[in-house]
Order: structure tokens, then C-alpha cells, then sequence
């Protein structure tokens, strides 16, 4: 089913307006869905007097860091290393060797920010071999796991990491295991020779200078790639979708759950395993955004997909100063499921709960506050009476007798234990613990 006119007109609108508002001298665009054909729009001078088109590369800066970080979770989830290693288990380095991988893939290192030296004043960026060596000479500039704070170097090692587990250059690598089995064709680690022109648009005026382009060497994996709007939305999808052949759902869900939080006071990004997580809108409309911006000198991206929706998006643009870029990827996906809803699937019959676990099933209370129990699409789920919409809800698996374990939701990993009366009929649950009834009780 091919989107709806409204739709596409609302996403153009919003990309026209963006161009337009912000003085951004090319961008592109693209939505993609699970559900039906996608869609993509491009506007703007690509560089001397070219049109920019939806084929059009763009620099995608610290995108990078996502395929980094899935590189990185394919080499745990084949048994190579365990994300709370020390790097140094994997990768030799003169000093930080004691940081864990965990706290690199989310930004709790205390690493310092940048590769040693002044790269951004002096473009002077170091190959492989220095930028391991001058590792001796960075800083820790907090206590690992005091807090978030971003660090291009500790990317940069997760991509030598990377290169030292397979034996390959982490180029390679990324081409082999996700660029090809995804079919991203269109996302190089060197530009191509119509990639367009990134520029600092100035502040009074309708003037823009280049930005010169540079290679990142030893920090590429950081933040090296270039690519397409299609392509990144494409990308975007994946992460919401992701194909168990390169990686697990599972997988991916770990590296969705927020485990700290950008800024202490306002608390409106959170930081999963090398993924960003944004909250948006509120109430029963609250919804969370899953992926990541990037900037380079005269470029600035947005690759995003809705977590538990099929959707993703990408808006690529060739000015470093245009904010609203990374923001549009929230708007095109608002806008989409707005004005073009994803298909409602048909309910169907399914099997009946078996005989001995009907009992659990319907309203239970814990804490004073109410819960409901369903047998659906063959598990066992349980999810708070007050829980909003999108909250999803906890899934359990079988695990003996009387006894289930949370797979994924709230309290993942947690049991709950079946208590039955003489006549072998379910009295109540305990559930990580807590007592569940059939009627408000209080603790005694």
C-alpha cells in the first residue's frame, strides 16, 4: 500500500520548511516502513551548481558509532569477548586498558573526549599506530561509570577492538559483516566524487564557505561514513527490525535500554550501548526514538526509528550549523504515523492457556495497584492496569513447574512463582519477590 498523499505532503513540508528556515544549502531525506513503499525528498545545491538528489552522500559523522556498536555486540553475541572485559583483554594499549567495553559502547569510560592533541584546531589527525601509541597521553577526566560523557576516542578504540577480535581493518569488517548482508551500497567509507559539498553558512548573511573534507585515519570508526538518506533510513528500519541473520532482536533491545542519562536536569536523552534514546511527546502519546546525530565540518545528520514500530527515518544535510537537521527525523516519523497509520492487524483465534496455567490469567494486585494476566500468541504476559500504550509489556517463559521467568519488560529476569491451595487451584503469585493476590491486601 503506497503512503498516503497527506503523508508525503506533511514529510516534504516539513524538509522544505527546514531547508528553507535554516538556510541549509542541500538536504535529503527518507522514511521508510515495514508496511508500505517508502518515501524520500531532496532540496538544495549539492556544490558548484549541482542539484542534490535522494542518491546524493552527505558526511554522517558520529552515525558511524551505531555500526561501530553492532560490530562490537555481534563479536559478544559469538562468545569473542563480554562487554564488561577490560579492553585491555582484547586490545593492548600503554594506558585506560582497565576500562570495560560496557562503559565505552555508553559513554561512562571518564575517557576524554577526543583522540590526544588538538584534532578539530589542527586537522592533524592521527593513523592507526599513533593514535594507539598517543593513547598514553589522554585523559580520564572523570571516574568511569560517574556519569555520561561523550568520547570520539573511546569509539575510535572500540573500532581497533573490533579490527584485533577478527584480524581485519574495521573498514573491512564493517563491509562484510553489515554494509553488504544489508544491502547498504550506497554508505562508503570514502566519499564518492559527486558526494555533496558541506559548508558553514553564515550568521548575517546568504553567504556559505566549505568545509574542508578530511580523512579520520586511526579515529574512523567514530565517525567516518558517508552516505545516502536512503540508505540511513534503511538502517534506521534495522535497528527497529533487525534481520537475525546479522543480528539478534534480542540483541538489539539491549542496546536500546537507556542506562544513563545526558544531561542530569533535564533528562530528555538517555544513552543506550552506542545508541541514543529520546523520549517524545507525553501521557498516553509518550513514545521513545531510538538512533543517533552526527555532525562533521559542514554536515549533520539524523538516523532514527520508533521503538516498537516498523519505521525508520534520515535527514542528511550539508550545513553544521542547522539544528533543526536532527531534529526532523522525529518530525517525519510523527508526521508519518500521524497521517498514515500503520495497518491495524487482524485479530485472530489462537490457542487456549494451557489447562493447568488458566488460573493465573485475568486481574491480580500487588503493592495496591492492579495488574492484568493474558495468555496471548502462546506466552504468558502480565502488564500494569495504569501502564501507557506504548509501555510494553512483560513476556514470560516457562521455566519448570509452577515457575516462569521474565524474557523481556518489566522486571526482565526476574521469576514468578505459582502458589496453589489443597485443591490444587491458584491462590497466589510471587512475582521478583512480591506477594500477587486476586484483592488489594497490605503487607501483613
Amino acid at each position: 500500500m503506497p503512503p498516503t498523499g497527506e503523508a508525503t505532503a506533511a514529510c516534504e513540508r516539513v524538509i522544505r520548511t527546514l531547508q528553507a528556515e535554516e538556510r541549509v544549502p542541500a538536504v535529503a531525506a527518507a522514511v521508510v516502513r515495514s508496511d508500505r513503499p517508502g518515501w524520500s525528498f531532496a532540496l538544495g545545491d549539492a556544490g558548484s551548481g549541482r542539484p542534490v538528489g535522494v542518491e546524493t552522500q552527505f558526511r554522517i559523522g558520529s552515525v558511524t558509532k551505531t555500526f561501530t556498536a553492532v560490530l562490537v555486540l555481534q563479536l559478544r553475541d559469538a562468545g569473542m569477548l563480554d562487554l564488561d572485559d577490560q579492553i585491555d583483554a582484547h586490545l593492548a594499549l600503554p594506558a585506560h586498558g582497565q576500562l570495560t567495553i560496557r562503559s565505552i559502547l555508553n559513554h561512562t569510560s571518564g575517557l576524554q573526549r577526543e583522540p590526544w592533541g588538538n584534532l578539530w584546531d589542527t586537522l592533524d589527525v592521527p593513523d592507526d599506530a599513533r593514535l594507539l601509541e598517543e593513547v598514553a597521553k589522554a585523559e580520564a577526566v572523570l571516574s568511569p561509570r560517574r556519569r555520561w560523557h561523550y568520547s570520539n576516542l573511546g569509539f575510535a578504540l572500540l573500532g581497533h577492538l573490533v579490527s584485533a577480535k577478527t584480524g581485519a581493518p574495521w573498514a573491512e569488517v564493517l563491509a562484510d559483516r553489515l554494509l553488504t548482508p544489508l544491502g547498504l551500497s550506497d554508505t562508503t567509507v570514502q566519499p564518492r566524487e559527486d558526494a555533496a559539498q558541506g559548508y558553514l553558512v553564515d550568521a548575517y548573511s546568504d553567504h556559505a564557505r566549505p568545509e574542508p573534507h578530511f580523512d579520520l585515519r586511526g579515529a574512523a570508526a567514530a565517525a567516518q561514513l558517508w552516505s545516502t538518506a536512503g540508505d540511513m533510513a534503511r538502517w534506521a528500519l534495522f535497528l527497529a527490525k533487525p534481520d537475525p541473520a546479522v543480528v539478534a532482536r534480542s540483541t538489539l533491545e539491549e542496546m536500546y535500554e537507556p542506562v544513563v542519562v545526558t544531561d542530569p536536569v533535564n533528562w530528555h536523552t538517555g544513552w543506550g550501548l552506542g545508541l541514543q534514546v529520546a523520549p517524545q511527546g507525553s501521557g498516553s502519546d509518550r513514545a521513545v526514538d531510538i538512533g543517533h546525530n552526527g555532525a562533521m565540518p559542514g554536515f549533520l545528520a539524523g538516523v532514527w526509528c520508533r521503538r516498537g514500530v516498523e519505521i525508520g527515518a534520515a535527514v542528511l544535510g550539508s550545513s553544521g550549523t542547522a539544528a533543526g537537521i536532527t531534529a526532523a527525523p522525529h518530525r517525519l516519523i510523527a508526521e508519518s504515523l500521524r497521517l498514515d497509520p500503520v495497518r491495524v492487524e487482524p485479530w485472530t483465534i489462537g490457542d487456549p492457556a494451557p489447562r493447568e496455567y488458566a488460573g493465573i490469567l485475568g486481574r491480580w494486585w500487588s503493592e495496591g495497584s492492579e495488574f492484568v494476566f493474558r495468555w496471548t500468541k502462546g506466552h504468558l504476559e502480565a502488564r500494569s492496569a495504569s501502564a501507557v500504550a506504548a509501555a510494553p509489556p512483560a513476556i514470560f517463559a516457562f521455566e519448570a513447574p509452577d515457575l516462569f521467568r521474565v524474557v523481556s519488560g518489566r522486571e526482565a529476569g526476574e521469576r514468578l512463582e505459582v502458589f496453589r491451595g489443597p485443591d490444587g487451584a491458584v491462590d497466589h503469585m510471587r512475582w521478583a519477590t512480591y506477594r500477587f493476590t486476586r484483592d488489594q491486601q497490605t503487607y501483613a
